[in-house]
Parts: C-alpha cells; sequence; structure tokens
C-alpha cells in the first residue's frame, strides 16, 4: 500500500524557512560551525534515542533544527560575502582589470548586444570566482562567443541597474537569484584573447544544441514554427517571436513551450516503451531502469537545466529507483524528496518561478486529483478519461493562479479549452518534434516530413491566436499583492481540506480564512487611498502622474497616443490598483498640496511667479540656472529623462554650490512627492 512519508514533508518545509530567513533576514557571521556542532548533537541524540521504544521529543527538535540550519548555511554560503576570493572583494567600479573569463551559458540577444552568463577565473592574474552577465557588442566579434570559450578582457564590472520607475521588472534582483551581482559591457578593443577552454558536460550539451539549432534552420520549417519546436524539445525559447510568445500567454497555453513535467513524462513513457523487452532478462529492469535516468538527465541537460525539467527529471529518478529497489512509494514523497534534494544543492531556486509554479502545479494534481475523480467519477471509461484529463487542468490551474495572479497579473478564462484541445496531441506533436529534431541533426530530414510536421505546427499556433483573440475572456491588469496570494492560499486549502473531509473544525477553518482574504481585500482598497506626485523616467519624453486614492491621471508632453498600456504606466496603473485613468496635456505650472510646481521645456521660458516649491526641468530648456534660483527661489529641482546628460551635469554642479537639492530621474530614479 502507498504512504505518505511525512517527515519528508517536514523536513522541506523547515528547510525552507531556514533558504527564506537567509534570504530575508542574513547575518554577517558564518553558521556552518553551528550546523556542524548541531549535526554532533543530532548523532548523539539519534544514537541515544534508536534503543528506546518511544522517541524523545529533544530528538525531533534537533532534527527540524538541523534542517532549518541546513537550508539557512546552503543558501549563506553561496553569497559573495562568505566567499573570499569572489571577484567583488578583488575588483573595484571605476577601474578596467585584466579579466579571464569562462562563457557558462548564452542568453537571448538584444538589439545591439550579444548576451552571455560567465564565471570569472581570474582578476589580473588572481584566482577569482562568481558569475556575471556579459554584453558584447554585436559590431565586436564575427562569430558569437560558444559555451565553454575562455575569453581575456580589459574591463570595468559594474552592477546591473535597478528599475528607475517604481513597479517595473527589477532584472537585477532576477539576475542575483541566478547568482549573477556584476555585468560587463565588452566592445573589440576589449577584447584581448579568445581560446576554446576545457570542455565541460554542460559545455557540449549546449554547444551541441547550438548546432542541431543550426541545422534546424536550414531546413523548409517557417519560422515561427521552427521556434515552437525548438521550445517543445530542445527547451530554446529564445527564437520565439513576442507577439508569438503572449498569444500562448493569453491563451493559457504558455507551459507547453516550457520544458517540463509534461514534456519529460512524455518522454519517460517513450523510453519505458522501447526499453520494456529488457525487463524480460536477469537484472533487465535494473538495466532499464538506469538508462531510462540517465537518457532523462541527458535531455535535461540537452534542454538548458530549466527548474521545471530539473524538477521533472529528479522527480522520475525518485520513482525509477523506488522501482528497482521494489519500494511502494507515494507520489508526494518523490515530489518532496526531490524538492528536498534540489533545494539542498542549490537554494536559488526557491526564488525562481518557473521552480515555484512547477512544483505548486503537481502539488495540487498529486493532492486534489483524487478528490476530483470521486465527484465526476462515470461508468464509462471514455467519461472517466475525459474527467481526468479535465482535472488535471483544474487542478494544475488552481495550484498556480494565486502566484500567477500575482506575476503576471492576468488570467486566461479559456484555459481549459486550450488545454483539453491541445494536451492529447502534445504527445504526437512530442514525439514528431523529437523525430524532426533527429534527422535534422542528421541532415536527413526529408522535405515532405518537415512540411507536413511545419502545417502541424501551423495550425497550432492558428488555434492558440484564435483563442488569444477572444479578448473578453482574458482578464488583465489584476491587482494581486503578496497578502492576497498568501491569504488564496490558505483559502484553496482549507477549502480542499473540508471537502476531503466535512467536519466543524475544518469548516471554522474554511470561514476564519475566507474572512481573512476579505479583510486582505478592504486592506488593500484602503491601502491605496493616498496622493501622491510621480516623476516618471523616460527618455526623451516628460511624463507626470497625479494619482488620488484610485485615480490616476497623466500628464505628458506628447499628446498623441495614448499611454495607457505603455511603459512605465501599465505596470504602475495595475500594482497601483487604479480603476479610473484620464490622460492630460502638461502644464506649465500647477499646484499639489499647496506647492506650487514649475515646469520648464525646452523654449526656456518662465513665468515670474514666487512661492515656487519644485522646478522640473524638461527637454534640455537653455537657461541660467543661476539666474533663475536667485529669482525663483526654489526648494528643489528635478531634471527628467528628456534632458541631455551634459545640461544635467551643468546643472547639478550649480545646485550644488547654490546648496540647493537635485534629482536627476535618469540616475536616482522616479521622483515621488507625497
Amino acid at each position: 500500500m502507498k504512504f505518505i512519508n511525512f517527515a519528508i514533508v517536514r523536513f522541506s518545509i523547515f528547510l525552507t524557512i531556514g533558504v527564506l530567513s537567509a534570504h530575508f533576514y542574513p547575518v554577517t557571521t558564518f553558521l556552518l560551525p553551528y550546523l556542524l556542532t548541531l549535526l554532533v548533537v543530532f548523532v548523539l541524540f539519534w544514537l541515544w534515542a534508536r534503543k528506546r521504544i518511544f522517541q524523545s521529543v529533544e530528538l525531533g527538535i534537533v532534527t527540524y533544527l538541523c534542517f532549518f540550519f541546513i537550508g539557512y548555511v546552503s543558501y549563506q554560503m553561496r553569497l559573495p560575502m562568505f566567499q573570499s576570493n569572489h571577484y567583488t572583494h578583488i575588483t573595484t567600479s571605476d577601474i578596467p582589470e585584466m579579466l579571464q573569463l569562462k562563457i557558462i551559458e548564452t542568453l537571448k540577444d538584444n538589439d545591439f548586444n550579444h548576451k552571455y552568463l560567465a564565471e570569472i577565473c581570474e582578476v589580473n592574474g588572481k584566482n577569482s570566482k562568481g558569475k556575471v552577465l556579459v554584453n558584447v557588442s554585436k559590431d565586436s566579434t564575427e562569430n558569437s562567443f560558444l559555451v565553454d570559450d575562455l575569453i581575456l578582457v580589459y574591463s570595468t564590472i559594474s552592477d546591473i541597474p535597478k528599475p528607475l520607475n517604481p513597479h517595473q521588472f527589477d532584472y537585477s534582483k532576477y539576475m542575483k537569484v541566478l547568482g549573477v551581482y556584476g555585468q560587463l559591457h565588452l566592445s573589440r578593443k576589449e577584447i584581448i584573447k579568445r581560446q576554446i577552454g576545457a570542455q565541460t558536460l554542460r559545455g557540449f550539451a549546449q554547444n551541441r544544441r547550438a548546432r542541431v539549432i543550426k541545422k534546424l534552420q536550414k531546413t523548409n520549417l517557417e519560422t515561427d514554427e521552427r521556434a515552437i519546436i525548438q521550445a517543445l524539445v530542445l527547451g530554446e525559447k529564445k527564437d520565439i517571436d513576442k507577439n508569438l510568445y503572449e498569444k500562448y500567454a493569453a491563451a493559457g497555453a504558455v507551459h507547453i513551450l516550457a520544458v517540463s513535467g509534461l514534456h519529460v513524462s512524455i518522454i519517460y513513457f517513450i523510453l519505458s516503451s522501447l526499453l520494456r523487452p529488457l525487463s524480460r532478462f536477469k537484472y533487465g529492469s535494473l538495466v532499464q531502469a538506469i538508462s531510462i535516468v540517465l537518457s532523462l538527465w541527458g535531455f535535461a541537460l540537452f534542454s538548458g537545466l530549466s527548474a521545471s525539467v530539473t524538477r521533472a527529471v529528479t522527480m522520475f529518478s525518485f520513482f525509477a529507483l523506488a522501482q528497482v529497489l521494489n519500494r511502494d512509494t507515494h507520489a508526494v514523497n518523490t515530489l518532496f524528496l526531490s524538492y528536498l534534494t534540489l533545494i539542498v544543492i542549490n537554494p536559488f531556486l526557491l526564488f525562481q518561478v518557473g521552480f515555484q509554479l512547477s512544483y505548486l502545479a503537481v502539488f495540487f494534481i498529486i493532492w486534489l486529483l483524487p478528490t476530483f475523480k470521486n465527484i465526476g467519477y462515470s461508468k464509462y471509461k471514455g467519461v472517466r478519461k475525459v474527467w481526468t484529463l479535465i482535472s488535471v487542468t483544474i487542478c494544475a490551474q488552481i495550484g498556480v493562479l494565486p502566484l500567477s495572479l500575482f506575476y503576471f497579473n492576468q488570467f486566461p478564462c479559456l484555459f481549459l479549452i486550450t488545454n483539453i484541445v491541445i494536451l492529447p496531441f502534445l504527445s504526437i506533436i512530442m514525439c514528431g518534434g523529437i523525430l524532426i529534431v533527429i534527422l535534422a541533426s542528421n541532415d536527413i530530414l526529408p522535405n515532405w516530413l518537415a512540411e507536413t510536421y511545419n502545417y502541424l505546427i501551423e495550425k497550432l499556433n492558428w488555434f492558440i491566436n484564435w483563442i488569444a483573440t477572444q479578448e473578453h475572456f482574458l482578464l488583465g491588469d489584476i491587482h494581486f499583492s503578496k497578502l492576497k496570494t498568501i491569504s488564496a492560499y490558505l483559502t484553496i486549502i482549507t477549502f480542499a481540506l473540508y471537502l476531503k473531509k466535512l467536519n466543524y473544525s475544518r469548516l471554522i477553518a474554511l470561514l476564519v480564512t475566507i474572512a481573512l482574504l476579505i479583510s486582505v481585500y478592504i486592506y488593500d482598497e484602503n491601502r491605496y487611498s493616498r496622493s501622491q506626485l510621480v516623476v516618471f523616467q523616460k527618455n526623451r519624453q516628460t511624463l507626470l502622474a497625479y494619482q488620488n486614492g484610485k485615480d490616476l491621471s497623466i500628464f505628458k508632453s506628447d499628446s498623441t497616443a495614448s499611454l495607457s498600456n505603455d511603459y512605465p504606466i501599465k505596470a504602475f496603473k495595475t500594482q497601483q490598483n487604479i480603476t479610473s485613468y484620464s490622460e492630460k496635456t502638461l502644464p506649465s505650472i500647477f499646484k499639489y498640496k499647496d506647492k506650487k510646481i514649475l515646469i520648464i521645456d525646452s523654449l526656456g521660458v518662465y513665468p515670474k511667479h514666487e512661492n515656487i516649491h519644485t522646478i522640473i526641468l524638461s527637454n534640455s530648456p537653455k537657461i541660467n540656472l543661476n539666474r533663475l534660483i536667485d529669482s525663483i527661489n526654489p526648494r528643489q529641482i528635478i531634471a527628467d529623462g528628456s534632458n541631455y546628460h551634459s545640461y544635467v551635469n551643468r546643472w547639478e554642479e550649480t545646485c550644488k554650490l547654490k546648496k540647493l537639492p537635485f534629482s536627476h530621474t535618469a540616475k536616482e530614479g522616479a521622483f515621488l512627492l507625497e
């Protein structure tokens, strides 16, 4: 009989608490010696307690503390401050240095740069370590770098800039989750030497994948269709057109573009079917299990070792191990065992969106699917299969819904239709894609097969596009805070527990969480009732926003196109829970909370007003700032992103001499006046 080992679940919880504590409440003291001491105490307690019939409470406490400290130390030891040879302790931000880098991953290019992740090997001849983001000007190299290439450069490591407007995506924070704390901008003259480095297993897989992609580009596959194959089979999403990706997201089908447990399970069953004859021989089951596990890890390595595929392959590895050992286990055990293993190896995974969504989806499928099957049970096998497919989709959506709303602020109402149509054919699409990749990589892909598969993917894209165009069924710009996310999960969990067992205590727990969720919604409504004035940072444009509760008025210099869905207004509207929006022409002078604010544009004309509190300089006005300050006597001056930097530098020096507060949005970010 299958059972759930709740000890693994509890260990995972305490490990997670340890990682989160190290992330949000770091300490400057290295805790590894304390962990080793605690492990010794644990061993002594275990030797004493194993001879007792009833286990002691002390052993349990020490065990949970061990997992807490393992999580804390595992995260802590990866921080630069606890790595003496990390480049952040050696380099300076304003002096170029001789750096030896090893390319470890290629990223998606932008319009001007090739982008890579690299490991620092040496700084000025001294051994060092740490990851950096490398931006190489596209006119600096004839060919792009490959994984495992060694390059010698003379350049400066700079910080990855933080967002300059409120509620914008923090790329620097995202890169820190990947262990990247700096970046390089390289031109041709800064690249001194390039050579092929010692090949790693991951480098071999990534370079092999790059060669396969180049061969796919030579086939008769169209651009969009080829990009879908690369995402489905190779885990390469860089070539997917942005509009096409957004359509998949709007249709609720973006998960099929990320190699995940769904794709791994298909490959697992393909391998199981092909290798089933081995089970007839002695040790055949062992050989079969080892072959499947090695093949799955090879696929994971080949597809880029994303968080979701790593989770899936780790789970299937433990599942295969249980089969070899004839151990009957529960899916929850393999799920949490894989989670425990991956977090110990790399605690930063916990903060990756793909990792979070992947584990939540699988957990809720395992937990809720039996309940859904009982609700929709039918004596007809065909009906049961259809209901199972619907149930799996709903369970996964329930599991990821609050987190998806928090990260992406939208909900595709037609996700069920999309998945019911696509999922039954995904196995065919995957098998066809694998066959296409194998034949193309060996230069034997027949044109008729490429055209047939191209037609199949084209029809898939057509269906996705049709679903995405049903705009009334896509709920967007949904405000969903952290508190709403937490309270929503508490409500979902207590509701599921109540459905599994109807009793008074669980009903009370459900009602309490519903009351908590309502309270959070009321709190969020009142939370944004204040008023504020925001001077946004936007190049070559002046943008001001006046927020009064849930009403937002945008004052802009360009009166043509609407900015409602543009950067940086869209994210600000969503996160501030704005319900009323309007756009107006930028005034030359206005009043905000008894403070007069003067805007001086390119004409450099300004009225002789007294009691001006704030001056906003826009579009590089040709003015004598000394004379302006003497005549108006403002309290502070702001220069937005529409000004020339040479002008801003001169104004800043003038304000320093006058001892007048000066802000430049291109350097300090958006200016908030409350």
